[in-house]
């Protein structure tokens, strides 16, 4: 397998490393290069594919240890990288890079349910801070009088608009969309299949699944090799694949070629694809989580309209066809919970009118208005707990509040309104707790 670099990747990443090893006179230098793009198409794996080419001493930071239990810990960690990283160019007399992979996935906020830590405004405070003094980088609870070697910092990841405004900035960061080309993607799956396909067939290839990323034609290659395995596990049985694979004599497994025949890769690949369209159609994350859960009115549909998951999925797994699912008879309606309500004359004295007026505006604008609670301990660590959803009528909404209110006199109750497309645009806490007043 031969590895191809596309031609604008490598000269972004040669430029801006090279520039930053450079004593360019009255200029600048932004000392991050963010590499972003779509997940699976080769970012990380092209970075590396640089490096090796141009000899350059990596050192790696994964979006995994930008957290910890002890506040510092992940600051501290990047500086204490990018001092080795210095300390790699002083002994080894070659350019390093510090690399960190997926920072989006690390201190990126990805929405208001994105847990906000000490550690990650540190992370951001710390990244600012080598990026504006690159040559000072000091360690917590000690101090270094002789500068360090200015080392470049490649960020990976998908949507750097999930990051903190003034670390992207321009000049902290030059920012770099990774999105390959035809030209591109022919390139680097003709390197994947090298040997196994002509570049016509390749083409055919790409051209029949135009919407997958690189990784997609990686994984394709890998899956020909299932067959044989299947092979082997039956050959040496269940029982004793261990240690034949883990205690062998030395001598690696033998596996003959694979059929690399356009159809058959075809055949694989379409089988992939219909993995990936029932991941997307099944959301079992609606059915599981009741927070995220639709609710559903009498003839079992969705407010917006489309039928339940369920009502989708055929038995067999498959789509069932519009016209079947139009005149299959609807499911039994759901039992609607009645809430009783505190006050025998049905007013509503006990809930504050700004609750009441807050249900009326959520309810008018096509909003979900959810009901949480949590008690004095738990409230100190934010776990709330969800009491019920609705997005029918105001009174409904009342009965369901005043119930939660009787319920749980001693907890915090608030309202959370929930838009159309699923994110949190409104919390109010109708209820505190008498000591907490």
């Amino acid at each position: 397998m031969s590895y191809y670099i596309s031609p604008h990747f490598l000269e972004k990443l040669s430029v801006h490393i090279t520039k930053n090893y450079l004593k360019l006179p009255g200029v600048r230098v932004p000392l991050i290069l963010g590499v972003h793009g779509r997940k699976g198409e080769g970012k990380t794996f092209m970075c590396e594919l640089v490096y090796e080419r141009m000899g350059i001493e990596a050192i790696h930071v994964s979006a995994g240890e930008l957290e910890s239990p002890d506040a510092g810990d992940p600051a501290r960690l990047i500086r204490l990288r990018y001092r080795e990283a210095a300390e790699l160019v002083k002994v080894r007399g070659r350019m390093a890079v510090l690399m960190i992979n997926d920072v989006d996935a690390g201190i990126g906020r990805v929405d208001s349910q994105t847990q906000y830590t000490v550690n990650t405004q540190l992370v951001n405070a710390t990244l600012m801070n080598i990026a504006d003094n690159p040559t000072n980088v000091q360690l917590p609870g000690s101090y270094d009088a002789e500068p360090v070697q200015r080392i470049p910092i490649i960020l990976t990841g998908n949507d750097f608009s999930t990051l903190y405004a003034p670390l992207v900035r321009d000049g902290r960061m030059e920012k770099f969309f990774w999105d390959p080309d035809r030209s591109d993607r022919l390139g680097i799956i003709g390197g994947i299949f090298d040997k196994d396909l002509s570049p016509g067939e390749v083409e055919t290839l790409v051209d029949t699944f135009p919407n997958q990323a690189i990784d997609f034609f990686s994984a394709l290659r890998a899956q020909l090799y299932d067959e044989q395995v299947r092979n082997l596990i039956q050959t040496i049985g269940l029982e004793h694949i261990s240690q034949k694979v883990v205690h062998s004599d030395g001598k690696p497994t033998e596996f003959h070629r694979p059929d690399f025949s356009l159809p058959h890769l075809i055949e694989i690949g379409r089988r992939m694809v219909r993995e990936q369209e029932r991941i997307r159609e099944l959301r079992l994350v609606e059915e599981y989580h009741s927070a995220l859960q639709p609710r559903m009115d009498g003839g079992g549909q969705r407010a917006d309209g489309q039928g339940s998951v369920a009502d989708k999925q055929a038995v067999d797994g498959k789509k069932r066809p519009i016209e079947e699912r139009n005149s299959a008879p609807a499911s039994p309606p759901k039992p609607i919970a009645h809430y009783p309500s505190t006050d025998h004359n049905g007013s509503n004295d006990a809930i504050p009118a700004e609750a009441i007026a807050e249900l009326e505006r959520l309810l008018n604008t096509n909003h979900r208005v959810g009901i949480e609670h949590v008690n004095e301990r738990r409230f100190r660590i934010g776990s709330w707990q969800c009491y019920g959803s609705f997005e029918s009528t105001l009174d409904v909404a009342i009965a369901g509040l005043k119930a939660c209110m009787a319920e749980y006199p001693q907890d915090y109750i608030r309202l959370v309104g929930v838009s159309p497309d699923r994110r949190r645009v409104a919390e109010l806490i109708v209820q505190r707790p008498k000591a907490a007043v």
